[in-house]
């Protein structure tokens, strides 16, 4: 498919004090940064085989995109309980641990290149997640991102209690980008936004610069009704080997070359057919 952009999405122009909002999961990174800390929480015996299939089940929705409003309900409520009790540290240092295997090379290169991009037309970036804040904030610090909205869980004497303080999904994800753009002065109007996901469409709204990057159903159909931008995120690179490569993939060059690939492959095509033809005859 070939990359649909906005003239406003490819050059960036600065205007005023404006932020680009960022949904993490298949926006930023190709999976879900929450449940893929499973296997290191297994290994370590935060979670058991049950948990195990349990999030492996959440897994498979996620890449289905069956990710509506109650089964994320769901998901917070049996992640909070899960984690009743778990030492802060001990979660942060399981993270700081396995964030270059298990998140590092599911960068989507294009969403690292656009970050960069907002980041040097003087914008604020922020990522917006419903993962816990304690995964978040490392995987913005891998893409140069200081401000993040994610869930946090309350703590006493260092352990989680099983209560959620704040859950950053759906309508809260616009409660707290208004939040922040009352508090340092943004222009929504000259802000940008980006998600995959149609529980996202308020938060897209919000904003005068929308975009579905990779876009369920939901979104989608949104997306052609109100003529927002539609962006189709395909090559996870290591960071590391992203910044020793660039320029990286932009969107714009992604866009073209998507689109010379495909010219290419009919021509290259049509030509097996005539040649094919001719030896027939």
């Amino acid at each position: 498919m070939v990359h649909q952009t906005s003239p406003e999405a490819a050059t960036l122009p600065a205007v005023g004090r404006s932020a680009a909002f960022f949904d993490l999961d298949k926006t930023v990174i190709a999976k879900s940064s929450a449940l893929a800390f499973g296997r290191p929480f297994y290994r370590d015996g935060l979670i058991g085989r049950r948990d195990v299939v349990k999030s492996a089940y959440a897994q498979i929705m996620f890449r289905l995109g069956r990710t509506d409003e109650q089964t994320m309900a769901r998901t917070r409520d049996f992640l909070a309980d899960l984690c009743r009790g778990w030492r802060v540290d001990q979660v942060r240092q399981i993270v700081a641990e396995t964030l270059d295997e298990l998140i590092q090379p599911y960068v989507y290169a294009e969403a690292a290149e656009l970050i960069h991009d907002h980041l040097a037309a003087g914008r604020d970036v922020i990522l917006v997640s419903t993962s816990g804040d304690e995964m978040v904030r490392p995987i913005g610090a891998l893409l140069g991102v200081t401000d993040v909205v994610a869930t946090r869980m309350v703590v006493e004497d260092g352990h989680y209690t099983g209560e959620v303080e704040f859950y950053a999904a759906g309508p809260n994800k616009v409660v707290a980008a208004r939040q922040l753009a009352q508090e340092r002065a943004y222009d929504l109007a000259h802000s940008y936004a980006y998600s995959d996901s149609v529980t996202d469409a308020a938060l897209l709204e919000i904003v005068g610069h929308p975009t579905a990057v990779n876009p369920d159903r939901g979104l989608r159909r949104i997306a052609a009704e109100r003529g927002w931008p539609t962006l189709e995120f395909r090559h996870p690179i290591p960071l590391g080997r992203r910044l020793r490569q660039k320029p990286a993939i932009p969107v714009t060059a992604a866009a073209l070359g998507v689109g010379i690939g495909v010219a290419i492959g009919l021509l290259a095509y049509g030509k097996y057919r005539r040649a094919r033809a001719a030896a027939i005859a």
